[in-house]
């Protein structure tokens, strides 16, 4: 026992560290283990790490990280610079493209740059693939999503509709989401307002039910808005984690039209 206790105190002696490389990789995996367990939330784990030191790590390990993978996902491949696994995706995608020239992988890497937030090469991209086949309903929407993205929504609205022509539902609703925002950008409100009610007939996203209210609240119907806004906020508190971090933005603003409706009311 006073071995362990004097091994745990000498863990926090910066020359005991840099004299001893084990007790260095012993200290860098439990970081390593710990900002993981910080990052997923797991706060029992965060403890248990902290103040029991390798072995929890180790515990972790094989009971959490190597079955689900780092924080954020990813799969198991240990320590990697952010961003490594993307870059490596794009390489991969260049190569394909010099190679074979295929348009779906034009579309692929027009999608990384998209999420990216690299607007004018995902448009690039998408143009680069539609040359190779005209008809991709993908291409054509994601473009459509690009060049609203760009707030050109004159040049979004056809493809959007083309590619709503050909499957209403394209995308799990999400290309329907897009026109419901290009018509709104457009100053069609009446005809944006239909389009989010289909969205919200087969869907229960919080982007459609916030830009939904707002386009109430600015209509005088302010009622129906807070009735709206209040469902979302209420099943937002009983959803799964990653559901609430990923609607976070929309949940904020979801407060703050609230804020405005009850005024109005």
């Amino acid at each position: 026992m006073a071995t362990v206790a004097s091994l745990w105190l000498d863990s926090f002696d910066p020359g005991y560290l840099l004299s001893s490389p084990l007790m260095l990789v012993a200290t860098a995996f439990q970081i390593w283990m710990l900002v993981d367990a910080v990052r997923r939330r797991e706060w029992i784990w965060v403890l248990c790490i902290f103040f029991f030191s390798v072995l929890s790590a180790a515990i972790y390990f094989f009971m959490v990280y190597r079955q689900l993978g780092p924080a954020g996902g990813g799969g198991i491949g240990g320590f990697e610079l952010p961003g490594a696994g993307q870059r490596r995706r794009i390489k991969e995608l260049q190569s394909r493209i010099y190679h074979l020239d295929h348009a779906r992988d034009h579309l692929d890497l027009a999608d990384i740059h998209f999420a990216s937030g690299k607007m004018a090469r995902a448009e690039t991209g998408y143009r680069e693939s539609l040359k190779r086949d005209s008809k991709d309903i993908d291409a054509i929407a994601h473009l459509g999503q690009c060049l609203l993205r760009q707030k050109r929504p004159q040049e979004a609205r056809p493809l959007l509709e083309q590619a709503l022509a050909q499957d209403s539902r394209h995308d799990y609703g999400h290309t329907q989401m897009a026109f419901a925002e290009t018509l709104t950008a457009l100053g069609e409100t009446d005809a944006a307002l239909g389009i989010w009610r289909q969205v919200l007939s087969q869907h229960g996203y919080a982007r459609a039910k916030v830009q939904y209210a707002e386009l109430l609240v600015a209509r005088g119907d302010a009622a129906t808005a807070s009735r709206e806004l209040n469902e979302l906020i209420s099943d937002d508190a009983h959803s799964p984690r990653f559901q609430r971090g990923r609607d976070r933005v929309w949940i904020k603003r979801a407060k703050r039209i609230l804020s405005t409706a009850r005024k109005s009311a």
